[in-house]
C-alpha cells in the first residue's frame, strides 16, 4: 500500500449488537474473553493495526453501549485510531446501517468487520483497502472451499435425512470472510434499497450484489476464521499462543 493510500481515511463498521447463543449462555458473543481479553477488543485492535483506519464505529446491544464504551478506554488502542459506539438494532443489517450514520461524510472507504473474526491479520485488511482505493466498489476476502458441497432441499424436522438437489463445482466455490471493503457511496445506497424492498442478504457485499453492482474476491486469510462455537474458542486462544510465541504478540 502507498504512502498515499495509508494517509486516506478509512473507516470500519464492527456490528457487535448479536447475543451470540450457539457459544451458550452468558455474555454477548463479542464480549467472550479470549486470552483474558473480549473478542471485540481483539477484532478492534486487528482493525486499527491498519495504517489506513482511522475509525472504528462499534455497534453494541441496543442496551449495552455504555457497557462497550467502558470496555474499550479500559483497553490501549493506536492512537492514530478513533473510535466510537452507537447503539444497535434488532438485526444486523440494522446496526451496520447504524453504523454508517456514525461514519464522517469525507470519509469515502468503508470496512465492515464481524466482531467475532478477533484474528484477522493486517495484511488482509490492507489487500481489501487497496483493492477499494483501485476502484472496486465491493470488495470480500476469501478462501477456496476445502470440502465437496452438497445443495439439499431442507428438512421439514431438524436432524432428518435431506434430499440432494445438486454438488456446486468446488472450483468456484469461496468462503467469504471479512472484513468486507466498500466504497461508501454505493454500500449506503445498498443498505437504502434493500431495506426499500424488504429483502435481506447474509452479508454486507450480497446487499451490494443486489444493485448489480460487480463484487470482487481477495485471498482471505485461514487465521481470519468466525468464532462461533466452543471449539472455535480453543483454535483461537491457539492461534494467540502461537503468535506470542513466535511473534511477542
Amino acid at each position: 500500500m502507498t504512502d498515499e493510500a495509508r494517509l486516506t481515511r478509512t473507516a470500519v463498521v464492527i456490528p457487535a449488537a448479536g447475543r451470540g447463543v450457539r457459544l451458550g449462555p452468558g455474555a454477548p458473543k463479542a464480549l467472550r474473553a479470549l486470552n483474558g481479553t473480549p473478542m471485540l477488543v481483539h477484532a478492534v485492535r486487528a482493525m486499527a493495526a491498519s495504517r489506513a483506519v482511522s475509525l472504528v464505529v462499534v455497534v453494541a446491544p441496543p442496551d449495552g453501549a455504555a457497557e462497550v464504551k467502558n470496555l474499550l478506554d479500559a483497553h490501549a488502542l493506536p492512537e492514530r485510531t478513533d473510535y466510537v459506539v452507537v447503539p444497535g438494532g434488532d438485526t444486523r443489517q440494522e446496526s451496520v446501517r447504524l453504523g454508517l450514520e456514525a461514519v464522517p461524510e469525507e470519509v469515502t472507504t468503508v470496512l465492515v468487520h464481524d466482531a467475532a473474526r478477533p484474528l484477522v491479520p493486517v495484511d488482509t485488511v490492507d489487500a481489501v483497502i487497496e483493492a477499494v482505493r483501485d476502484g472496486a466498489v465491493a470488495v470480500v476476502p476469501a478462501l477456496p472451499v476445502a470440502d465437496t458441497v452438497k445443495e439439499v432441499e431442507p428438512a421439514e424436522k431438524p436432524g432428518a435425512p435431506e434430499q440432494v438437489v445438486a454438488t456446486p463445482v468446488r472450483a468456484r466455490l469461496r468462503a467469504v470472510q471479512t472484513p468486507q471493503g466498500f466504497d461508501r457511496d454505493t454500500l449506503v445506497n445498498a443498505h437504502a434499497t434493500v431495506a426499500l424492498t424488504g429483502e435481506g442478504a447474509t452479508d454486507d457485499a450480497g446487499m451490494v450484489e443486489k444493485l448489480g453492482a460487480p463484487v470482487v474476491v481477495v485471498p482471505g486469510h485461514e487465521e481470519a476464521f468466525k468464532v462461533t462455537r466452543p471449539l472455535d474458542l480453543v483454535l483461537a486462544e491457539a492461534v494467540l499462543a502461537r503468535r506470542r510465541a513466535n511473534d511477542g504478540f
